[in-house]
């Protein structure tokens, strides 16, 4: 950028300076024109007084020849008149000087004052090149010290977000790649800088593999003191696994159950979201009716925290675990282009896979169930309800009894029963096999399912009185199962 600065700062210069040559050039030609213009009067004079001369001389001559009396009277006279001008032969003869001067483009006296206004002239002509140059100096200055003070305040953090940021260093990462990582999440804005200032504290090969939390607010010397810190091993850590269809209210518990924070502080953090990931992009913020705005997203996994963390540090790491399970690999990086194919949002594809895996008993089945669902929202003039029993649970066991005021309208709009299509929300947290089984869309002809929750077992029907008949079958399987455990009790 400096070479860049000098080379528009020399092209700036090199116009003015043309500039001015060209006004030079036109200014001594405008004087040599008016020296031409005086040489011509000049002459214009000089020929006028010899004309006039020429006209004495005949006219004399006229008259000399016309009366010799007369022309003694005329020769008395020329001789009065011959030494009155012999009198005044000093000025006459400057005159004549002058004159000659002119006529041989000799300076006279007068000269010097003409060219001083000329160079007065001159110098005037410079004055708008100087000014502009120096207007175009100043501005440069400015310029690079407002770049200075910007730069240095990203080296200090000043007036930067005070958000909590995940970053993850991978082993062996260098310092140049850990500046770009910081400078993609919107942490640093200088990597070369944060570079510089790596040598200059010689922490190149201090950083520490693993997950760091940081803030853009922090100065880079914090940051790097953070990122080289053995702090974090000193720390008691817990690991707490979140099964698949669990609710963001039971995990809010497990986690504050375990020491790592608040279950309020999560629930509010979590739902608050705005950390910067990518699937963020793709939510919808627009639904009146949804009770908890990221339910649906915690991924059920086996997560390690440390005691008494920050509910942002929590909620981060499992925002970035759901990144990254659905742009992890290549095949991975599809679900978004699949969903998009399937007309989805992002919010409908994670509610409608919260309701497959609260429907479903097993994996297997995850596909099929998803059909039927697929099938009906396919046909609303015939099915207009989906009908599934666990968005009514969810409404009357989790949305009731945490609304902070009471919305009919909220909890019916949750309740497939008797609302149309899908819910506003999630109704628990998907894992990515009940998110893949509606991406699959697989094909099929039926409209009902009902499994018995003992043997997991599913049975799906094309026709109401096939699923009346299912149900039936299902529920002599569940008497049968009773009957047979008391017969085993009495015989014990």
């Amino acid at each position: 950028m400096p070479r860049d600065n000098d080379s528009l700062i020399n092209d700036i210069l090199n116009e003015l300076d043309n500039k001015s040559k060209s006004k030079t050039e036109a200014s001594s030609e405008i004087e040599k024109n008016n020296i031409r213009k005086d040489e011509k009067a000049v002459e214009h004079e000089i020929s006028a007084e010899t004309e006039a001369s020429v006209q004495d001389a005949e006219i004399s001559d006229s008259v000399h020849s016309a009366d010799p009396q007369e022309d003694f009277i005329n020769k008395a006279f020329d001789d009065s008149k011959r030494k009155l001008h012999e009198a005044e032969k000093p000025e006459l003869t400057a005159t004549a000087t002058a004159v000659r001067n002119r006529d041989t483009h000799q300076p006279d006296k007068s000269a010097p004052a003409k060219r001083k206004k000329r160079k007065r002239r001159k110098q005037r002509s410079r004055l708008p090149g100087v000014l502009i140059l120096t207007v175009f100096i100043f501005a440069v200055s400015i310029s690079l010290s407002l770049v200075i003070i910007a730069f240095g305040k990203d080296v200090l953090g000043i007036g930067k977000s005070e958000t909590t940021h995940l970053v993850v260093i991978q082993e062996g990462a260098t310092t140049e790649q850990i500046s770009l990582m910081l400078k993609d999440e919107g942490i640093i804005k200088s990597p070369k800088c944060f570079q510089l200032f790596s040598k200059l504290r010689k922490s190149d090969s201090s950083y520490i593999p693993g997950e760091h939390f940081i803030r853009a607010n922090m100065a880079y010397e914090t940051i790097i003191e953070e990122l080289t810190s053995t702090e974090n091993e000193n720390k008691e850590s817990v690991e707490v696994m979140f099964k698949e269809g669990i609710t963001l209210i039971d995990a809010a518990a497990l986690l504050e159950e375990n020491g790592v924070c608040s279950a309020d502080e999560f629930i509010f953090y979590f739902n608050s979201g705005g950390y910067g990931f990518e699937f963020e992009n793709k939510l919808n913020l627009a639904s009146d009716r949804k009770f908890y705005r990221m339910e649906g997203y915690l991924f059920p996994d086996t997560y390690f925290f440390y005691k008494d963390m920050s509910p942002e540090e929590v909620c981060q790491k499992i925002y970035l675990n759901f990144d990254n399970k659905m742009t992890d690999n290549h095949t991975n990086e599809d679900r978004y282009k699949r969903m998009e194919e399937l007309n989805l949002t992002l919010d409908q594809l994670i509610t409608f896979a919260s309701m497959v895996q609260a429907e479903a008993c097993t994996v297997d089945s995850m596909k099929m169930v998803a059909s039927v669902f697929w099938n009906r929202l396919n046909n609303p003039d015939t099915y207009p309800k989906l009908e599934s029993d666990p968005t009514e649970n969810y409404a009357n066991d989790v949305i009731r009894p945490h609304m902070e005021v009471f919305d009919q309208a909220t909890i019916d709009a949750y309740n497939t029963l008797i609302g149309p299509g899908l819910p506003p929300g999630a109704i628990c947290n998907p894992g990515i096999e009940a998110i893949d089984a509606v991406l699959a869309a697989v094909e099929s002809d039926y409209f009902f399912f009902n499994a018995n929750i003992n043997t997991k077992e599913v049975y799906y029907a094309k026709t109401y009185e096939e699923h009346l008949a299912n149900l039936e079958m299902v529920e002599q399987q569940y008497a049968d199962a009773q009957a047979a455990e008391e017969a085993a009790n009495n015989a014990g």
